[in-house]
């Protein structure tokens, strides 16, 4: 959400300076023109929700930001010309409801690696290690048989009854699919991975994605052996934790760019779907610029 706008007198190509206090999703860094490409909503007074390249002040900024993090910048405008200054990256708000679940998590992210060899969360650029679950409709499903399409992750539950939590993940893909829809399949996937597949079988799953009208050909919802589950969630660092029949859970989405590398590994839910969608575009016309939703 962006923040009141702030005019302050200065001089600046001989004019008076207007500051605005903008936050937006990194969709990615263009070192070589000192830009980043941000996705940000409204700026009262300004300017409308859009997808802008800013020019950085300082081009040592760029090397600490990454795709998919959520960052806080004053934009400068001025007569001729305009940057952005005093960037930082917002720390995720963590959702658990309390101390106790904090250390829980920290547990068993600990636990997590051991269990699957001691394999460290993927870092964007690296290659996303397959893996083999099934979908809704009790189908094998790999991620190596995608390559060459992008693909965007996420993890749920269907218990979950947090509208914020979820749900809202869920409503995020729904409205890529909607966004996306002449795309679905052929150059997009979407999977939602469920971590309680105790209960979340594929019966239960087609179910779920009956409520979201999911598109068979290109939304998979999957399931799988707990074990198999545990280690495809570590390579995101994804963490979930069974406490009193709910499930204490990070929130993460992903996205995959068509070689099979992370793009972005999209922390907590302090994004909009927009922005997600402005993501995923970003990496579906990746040499690829015929490709687009608008």
């Amino acid at each position: 959400m962006s923040l009141p706008l702030v005019f302050v007198l200065g001089l600046f190509a001989g004019s008076v300076v207007q500051q605005y206090e903008v936050t937006g999703l990194v969709i990615s860094v263009d070192a070589p023109h000192n830009t980043v490409l941000v996705s940000h909503e409204q700026i009262p007074g300004y300017m409308d929700a859009m997808t802008m390249p800013y020019r950085v002040e300082d081009p040592r900024i760029l090397k600490a930001l990454k795709p998919g993090e959520t960052i806080e910048f004053t934009l400068v405008i001025g007569k001729t010309s305009s940057y952005i200054s005093r960037v930082h990256v917002r720390e995720y708000d963590s959702l658990e409801r309390d101390p106790v679940q904090n250390r829980r998590l920290a547990l068993l992210d600990e636990a997590m690696q051991v269990s699957a060899g001691s394999q460290s969360t993927l870092s964007p650029g690296q290659n996303v290690s397959d893996f083999s679950l099934v979908d809704q409709a009790n189908r094998p499903v790999t991620l190596s048989e995608f390559r060459g399409k992008v693909v965007a992750i996420t993890f749920i539950y269907t218990r979950c009854p947090l509208p914020d939590y979820c749900m809202r993940l869920s409503s995020n893909f729904a409205q890529l699919q909607k966004r996306f829809n002449d795309h679905m399949g052929r150059d997009l996937i979407l999977l939602s991975i469920t971590f309680d597949p105790d209960h979340d079988r594929p019966d239960v799953l087609a179910k779920y994605a009956g409520q979201w009208k999911a598109n068979v050909e290109g939304w998979h919802f999957l399931t799988g052996t707990l074990s198999s589950v545990k280690q495809v969630c570590g390579l995101f660092g994804m963490n979930f934790w069974p406490d009193e029949g709910l499930m204490t859970h990070s929130l993460h989405t992903a996205i995959v760019d068509r070689e099979g590398k992370l793009v972005a590994n999209v922390e907590g839910n302090q994004f909009t779907a927009i922005q997600l969608g402005d993501l995923v575009e970003a990496t579906l016309t990746h040499n690829n610029p015929q490709i687009s939703s608008r």
